[in-house]
């Protein structure tokens, strides 16, 4: 038994889906212990695209069993419409090889209209949430208001009763400030009819998880979004709601953490970020180029994200916060017709080297990257099966990473699809 959590080690979107995909073959169940559907996991196999955003990877693999945890916030109606769309793909989805924990917190149409509102209000200051609901449904948690899968499934005449009066007193706000009020027969005829279907699926997670590691079986956990997206880790107040690091895979999930046996960080080859806030090492050329080539759109919004060099002052950061055990680089291949490529090793601010990221956001708009220029290998590595076939230069790059991190690279994505990723 080998339990593991894989945790981005940017602002998400560094390709956790297609580590999570790979490392599930030699694991028996897979977690999602954070965050909501505001992530978005891509896996390509056999030539079909999935995107996953509450469903954890491990899905796309027969025999195997997932979990989404207690500290996963989910819209009961969008988990619906997202087993229906990979049971059309041919995906079986059962109670059998899918359990949700009774304690999950759940995203209701109102969370929505708030984080929209807030959002809205908060004019050029706005953080760039997905709109979805996360941020409130986690509040509401916080505050001791929320709604459990529980409450759903286990009492709905109490769960509609106390839904009448949230939406009521939600009703008043959204009428002074000009917003439609929202129907609360209608929105609760939905939940119940979501119960319904997902019932089978309410389960003690924490129970089931402890049971499969005394019979033996590993754990892989699936980090949504970055580490720096964390609420107390992360680029704050541009941050989401939830611990995004691998401390959150414990509490999210109520698995200790001497249970933990390896956390991989998966990292780009260079940096990337959607919505708003810090970001050192962006470069609006190298965007450019990525997006004509129909590169960096975010999974779940669609956005362009914002491109960048490799910023390896957030990666050590990373490494150290997380314990990661090994590194996972992916789309290595982006950076194949580079002649040079800028590293970041170390911030200036007012004079000062730091080595690490700062805390404070406005210290972060400020910071000067340092890079260092190394050699391209300008060829494709998109054929590469072993990590011998890859380019000098690119084996010279991989090691600055491990150098500067302290941490070895045990994973190499050189494309988009399940076999295109070498492991050392």
């Amino acid at each position: 038994m080998s339990n593991t959590i894989v945790i981005g080690a940017q602002w998400g979107d560094e390709g956790k889906g297609k580590i999570v995909d790979l490392l599930t073959e030699k694991t028996d169940v897979v977690v999602r212990a954070q965050g909501g559907n505001n992530a978005g996991h891509t896996v390509i196999t056999d030539g079909v695209e999935y995107i996953l955003h509450l469903i954890p990877s491990g899905i796309l693999w027969p025999e195997k069993s997932c979990v989404i945890g207690n500290g996963v916030v989910m819209d009961p109606v969008s988990l619906l419409g997202e087993i229906d769309g990979l049971i059309a793909k041919g995906i079986k989805i059962s109670p059998d090889n899918l359990r949700i924990s009774d304690r999950a917190h759940l995203v209701m149409p109102f969370h929505r209209e708030m984080d929209a509102y807030k959002e809205a209000k908060k004019g050029d200051s706005k953080i760039g949430t997905t709109k979805r609901g996360i941020g409130p449904t986690y509040g509401d948690k916080v505050d001791r208001i929320g709604f459990r899968l529980h409450d759903l499934v286990g009492d709905p005449i109490l769960f509609i009763e106390r839904l009448n009066a949230r939406i009521a007193d939600c009703n008043v706000l959204f009428e002074s400030v000009g917003m439609d009020k929202l129907d609360a027969e209608a929105i609760g005829r939905d939940l119940l009819a979501a119960a319904e279907r997902l019932a089978p699926y309410c389960a003690d997670t924490v129970e089931i998880l402890h049971r499969d590691m005394k019979a033996g079986k590993s754990l892989l956990f699936e980090g949504a979004q970055g580490t720096y997206l964390d609420i107390d880790q992360g680029t704050y107040p541009y941050v989401t709601s939830s611990n995004t690091t691998s401390g959150g895979a414990c509490t999210g999930s109520g698995v200790p953490p001497h249970k933990i046996d390896r956390v991989v960080g998966v990292t780009k080859a260079y940096t990337t970020r959607v919505g708003e806030g810090p970001f050192p090492t962006q470069n609006d050329t190298l965007a450019d180029r990525f997006h004509k080539m129909g590169r960096e759109f975010g999974a779940t919004t669609g956005r362009k994200r914002r491109c960048g060099w490799l910023d390896l002052v957030l990666v050590r950061y990373a490494a150290m916060v997380n314990g990661f055990t090994d590194l996972a680089i992916t789309i290595l291949d982006g950076l194949d017709d580079c002649e040079e490529i800028p590293v970041c090793t170390h911030y200036e601010l007012d004079g000062k080297k730091l080595s690490l990221p700062p805390a404070a956001a406005k210290d972060f708009e400020r910071v000067v990257p340092v890079y260092e220029n190394l050699p391209g290998w300008n060829c494709d590595t998109t054929k590469c099966q072993n990590y011998d076939d890859l380019p000098e230069n690119a084996k010279a790059y991989l090691a600055r990473i491990e150098k500067e991190t302290e941490t070895p690279v045990s994973m190499i994505g050189v494309g988009p699809a399940r076999d295109q990723t070498i492991v050392r």
